[in-house]
């Protein structure tokens, strides 16, 4: 389980260094101007109307340094948001919503509904590099039904453990489709938090914080 979050870090270092690059230049521009104010022929002032628009400059780059801070601060504020609940989830049992599972010991488990009776189901499985591995008949009766695979494709071969998804496909005797939604139910082994948002292990495979909808013990 990794825990460091290297996005938010690396973003903030950037801004820090910006802010000592714009007060290192700044300072430089002060003592040019001092110098050149203090070294000027009195009979013919020169021209402020570039040093100004220059402070403007420095003034407009700024107030982007500080919008940089604060979108900084958000951000690191939702990272630790993030950790904080994915850490919340280690060890309990999910419900996922977007169609994945796991399948682990040759086994896999979903539970989908029809929100009303249709005269077809299709059940079709895909694997993580979106192939479809196996494809059956479902419940047509409305409701919510479960379906178990046991790893086996198509083919008649048995398909390795990982994580897989579930579409159900609902259609009425007048050819309208039907609606429908799938949910699995899956026991948090870890947390990875190596990329810029933190992501829950499922067995040998990571799942979203967005596809989870509850925690179920």
């Amino acid at each position: 389980m990794t825990t460091a979050v290297t996005s938010t870090t690396s973003t903030t270092s950037t801004t820090s260094t910006s802010r000592t690059s714009l007060a290192t230049n700044f300072q430089t521009f002060l003592t040019l101007l001092t110098t050149q104010l203090q070294n000027q022929d009195p009979t013919s002032p020169m021209d402020s109307n570039e040093f100004t628009q220059q402070l403007v400059e420095y003034s407009e780059v700024e107030q982007q340094i500080d919008t940089n801070e604060k979108l900084d601060s958000l951000i690191s504020l939702s990272s630790s948001q993030s950790t904080s609940l994915a850490m919340s989830y280690l060890g309990h049992n999910i419900t996922m919503s977007d169609g994945t599972g796991e399948l682990s010991d040759s086994s896999a488990t979903w539970s989908y509904t029809n929100s009303d009776s249709a005269s077809a189901t299709t059940l079709t499985i895909k694997d993580s590099s979106s192939n479809v591995v196996y494809s059956t008949s479902g419940d047509t009766t409305s409701g919510t039904h479960s379906f178990t695979w046991d790893g086996t494709n198509t083919s008649g071969s048995t398909e390795s453990d990982g994580q897989y998804t579930l579409t159900v496909t609902s259609t009425a005797s007048d050819g309208t489709s039907v609606t429908t939604s799938v949910a699995s139910t899956a026991a948090v082994t870890g947390v990875d938090l190596s990329g810029s948002t933190a992501k829950l292990v499922i067995g040998t495979s990571e799942v979203a914080l967005s596809s989870v909808t509850m925690v179920t013990d």
